[in-house]
């Protein structure tokens, strides 16, 4: 790892808050190039603070981080992991939904259980697209969406009624 962002990370766990400001602005500015230093510390021990700052970190970097965090998410199935990355994701809002649905079709039902708590997390940006795969064919995708859209509350619970009463019309 490079010692610039290297340091620039170290500096999350320092006990000056405005220092780990200053080096979480100054990682997120780096762009692209830090996404996999902070999966790799993300993935790694941390404490719950340090890990928040990573995970706050991809969520500002945005779109760029989708992917490789989705990926690490399916190689690595530490739930610690998987908890602060879908965080990320979450934070992400509307740009995270399609990504986060095709994750419902993994074998792996803890990481479409992490996709889930994502989705909750972005809640009504996620609906339109969670109502229309609640009323798709394969019943594993089907039972997906539609626990999401239940555990969203009443936002989402609204757009489960829509959809069955959709089907049945149908």
């Amino acid at each position: 790892m490079d010692e610039s962002i290297s340091s620039l990370i170290r500096a999350l766990s320092d006990p000056d808050i405005e220092k780990r400001h200053a080096a979480e602005d100054a990682i997120v500015s780096m762009g692209e190039g830090a996404i996999m230093p902070l999966i790799e510390v993300l993935a790694g021990d941390g404490t719950e603070s340090f890990r928040w700052y990573v995970a706050r970190i991809l969520a500002r970097i945005g779109v760029t981080a989708i992917k490789p965090l989705i990926m690490t998410m399916v190689v690595n199935d530490d739930p610690v992991f998987r908890r602060y990355a879908a965080a990320a994701l979450g934070s992400m809002g509307e740009t995270a939904v399609e990504p986060l649905i095709a994750v419902f079709s993994s074998e792996d039902r803890e990481l479409r259980g992490f996709a889930m708590l994502a989705l909750c997390r972005i809640g009504k940006p996620a609906i339109e697209s969670l109502k229309r795969l609640s009323a798709c064919d394969d019943d594993v995708l089907k039972s997906c969406a539609s626990l999401t859209l239940w555990k969203m509350g009443e936002e989402g619970i609204g757009g489960l009624v829509e959809s069955i009463e959709q089907e049945e019309t149908t």
